[in-house]
């Protein structure tokens, strides 16, 4: 897929971005445009855990002062993406392994609640919507970046059709921090693959109504993710 893919990964991670800002941050323009391209730098590995981010730079890069690269970063801090502390200069995120393993076990709750939910009352049309989904996550096994975006688009439409607005908001107050870790995990050897298998059977589980088997099959996908996160965050 090549650059073509490369380009289209980044522009879906700043889509993503400025969507959830629009939803939950008001913001200028400038702001929000210069918080999308961080964000997606870091989502897409440009930017890795640990990196500096100088806002001389930053501000040099973009073309304006340092107040709204100030501000962009102090959203993306509230994001869960970037670290700013005391006298020191900010960062991109880094992930202690408890912390991981909070994020996976709430979002897997929330999103099993989603999944029988949806299991019981699924219609013919919202159906034919996920199997349009997983058809995209088909084409794209061969590029983890690609895949990865056919995989959140899933999971976007997911909670859509789930139709608990409160649940929605929860799981997308946790998309963007998700969404590194997400990268990490699929880009192990023989992830996506067993990634695509969970999500096939899901759909399945959503075609014959049986809330149990796909409450089952989005634990055991979050919890095999969170096992391959631990083990390389421990070994570094």
């Amino acid at each position: 897929m090549g650059e073509l893919a490369r380009v289209t990964a980044f522009e879906r991670a700043e889509s993503v971005i400025r969507q959830l800002i629009a939803e939950r941050h008001d913001r200028p323009s400038l702001v929000s445009d210069i918080a999308c391209r961080i964000g997606a730098e870091i989502i897409e590995g440009i930017r890795h855990p640990g990196d500096d981010l100088n806002s001389v730079e930053l501000a040099r890069a973009h073309a304006t002062s340092r107040t709204p690269v100030r501000e962009a970063l102090m959203l993306l801090e509230m994001e869960g993406l970037v670290e700013i502390q005391a006298r020191r200069r900010p960062r991109v995120a880094t992930f202690a392994p408890q912390d991981v393993r909070d994020i996976y076990e709430a979002r897997s709750a929330l999103l099993e609640l989603a999944a029988r939910s949806i299991a019981t009352h699924i219609t013919g049309a919202n159906l034919a919507i996920l199997r349009q989904h997983l058809d995209s996550m088909a084409s794209s096994l061969s590029d983890p970046s690609t895949y990865m975006w056919a995989n959140v688009a899933f999971h976007i439409a997911q909670t859509e059709i789930c139709g608990n607005r409160y649940l929605k908001r929860v799981v997308d107050s946790l998309l963007l921090r998700t969404l590194p870790l997400r990268r990490l995990s699929l880009s192990q050897n023989g992830r996506i693959y067993r990634s695509y298998d969970d999500h096939a059977r899901l759909v399945q589980s959503y075609a014959e109504s049986d809330p149990n088997l796909a409450a089952s099959i989005v634990h055991n996908n979050h919890m095999n993710a969170l096992a391959i996160l631990e083990r390389l965050l421990t070994s570094r």
